[in-house]
């Protein structure tokens, strides 16, 4: 059996929260100061290791261990290195490091596979810098859309292209679709990730095994504009309330909601941003605008796009009765995507075979694996138990069902490429 260096591996947990830490939380900023140190992280201990290095057009890093036949299709392991703000410090890394661990294990015990075992750490996963999913991966691949370079950061203001210019990009190649990944080119992709909701927690299990993606379509900017007036010198029927109005509509989907659930559909619903203009409102007016987000998410498009017909349907019959606009605005599409079922099959028989208690879900939240699949390569994904949700300072993932997840992984390569 090939055995993870899971002594490296918390080594590199703690240097990752020492160095990118700020305040309570992680930040590894997407094509910023954070994220670019846990690339550069990555590629020293992969030198270390002796490992073949290599850096593409988008500034994905990559770690590849040679295995006997150096023309045969690869494995890809692989994760994100950038974080929300103020996020945690398991999300994304967790599978990058398992990566290194696993091949830092591959080192030691002077295994060399059948074909080559690459190590990717992927740029630009998290939307909440660029309000784009999987730059980095679809830049991989030559298919990041070319407007996406010129989306401005959270933050700054400055554009992808800028930031990735800065952090020694080729953005011109990206530009005009070069790709360092080809999929005929790639036997599988394997994704380690904790979970970022409370399943496997329920369950008591320490993984997961993952049998599919949610998609995303969300309305990013969308506006409920009425009229500012007096809160007490306008009656309701004369009133353009865009707080009554938002609040309607959010609820009536909710409802909606409970009902699609009822049918059987797969599906959640979120207005995660919700607010007035602090410059604009008062306590003693009525609001003018609300801007707010709408979020919808399901394992299959069809649902999605159900629930976001009905959104339009109930901001039109909202707004005629509360005498508001409604602008819902562009829409974010992330493609959902099924994970490869004879790996799934295989994880599942050698989570027994090692006695790992492993249950399979669908993932909620977006990951690159999604990517990898709907190009066309076999991809599956582990999930690690952890407390407190994600997104947060307070992620709680134990090093114990992490190497429950290293192993099961190690074993999973090892029953491909030996």
């Amino acid at each position: 059996m090939l055995t993870p260096d899971l002594a490296l591996a918390e080594r590199l947990f703690d240097e990752l929260a020492a160095k990118t830490r700020k305040g309570k939380g992680i930040v590894r900023d997407s094509y910023g100061a954070g994220e670019q140190l846990a690339h550069e992280m990555f590629r020293d201990v992969a030198t270390a290791l002796d490992l073949e290095v290599r850096v593409d057009a988008a500034a994905n890093s990559y770690a590849a261990l040679a295995g006997r036949d150096r023309t045969a299709p690869a494995i890809v392991i692989g994760s994100h290195l950038d974080s929300v703000p103020q996020g945690g410090n398991y999300d994304g890394a967790a599978g990058v490091v398992a990566g290194i661990a696993l091949l830092a294990g591959a080192r030691r015990s002077g295994w060399r596979p059948a074909f080559d075992i690459v190590v990717m750490g992927i740029r630009a996963e998290e939307a909440a810098w660029f309000d784009a999913s999987y730059a980095g991966s679809y830049a991989a691949f030559g298919r990041l859309p070319a407007e996406v370079l010129l989306v401005p950061r959270s933050d700054t203001g400055r554009s992808m292209a800028e930031h990735m210019a800065e952090f020694g990009c080729d953005v011109e190649a990206v530009r005009r679709g070069a790709a360092h990944l080809d999929p005929a080119r790639l036997r599988r992709y394997v994704e380690v990730h904790i979970e970022q909701g409370p399943v496997l927690v329920g369950s008591g299990a320490p993984v997961g095994i993952v049998t599919g993606i949610r998609g995303c379509r969300r309305y990013r900017n969308a506006r409920s504009i009425g009229a500012y007036a007096h809160s007490g010198a306008v009656p309701r029927a004369h009133r353009r309330d865009a707080v009554a109005a938002t609040v309607s509509l959010v609820h009536a989907l909710s409802e909606a909601w409970i009902a699609w659930e009822a049918e059987g559909h797969d599906l959640t619903v979120t207005s995660g941003e919700l607010y007035t203009d602090p410059a604009l409102h008062g306590p003693s007016k009525i609001a003018g605008e609300v801007r707010f987000v709408l979020d919808f998410r399901s394992i299959s498009d069809e649902t999605m796009r159900l629930a976001c017909a009905k959104a339009q349907r109930l901001a039109d019959e909202i707004g005629a009765r509360h005498r508001v606009r409604f602008e819902l605005g562009a829409e974010l599409v992330s493609e959902p995507a099924q994970l490869d079922p004879a790996g799934r099959e295989r994880l599942k028989r050698l989570a027994d075979e090692a006695g790992i208690a492993a249950v399979e879900m669908a993932s909620g939240a977006g990951h690159d694996a999604a990517v990898f699949a709907n190009f066309g390569v076999p991809a599956n994904m582990i999930f690690i138990r952890n407390d407190n949700g994600s997104h947060n300072p307070d992620e709680a993932m134990s090093m114990a069902d992490f190497g429950d997840a290293a192993r099961l992984l190690a074993a999973f390569v090892m029953s491909e490429a030996a």
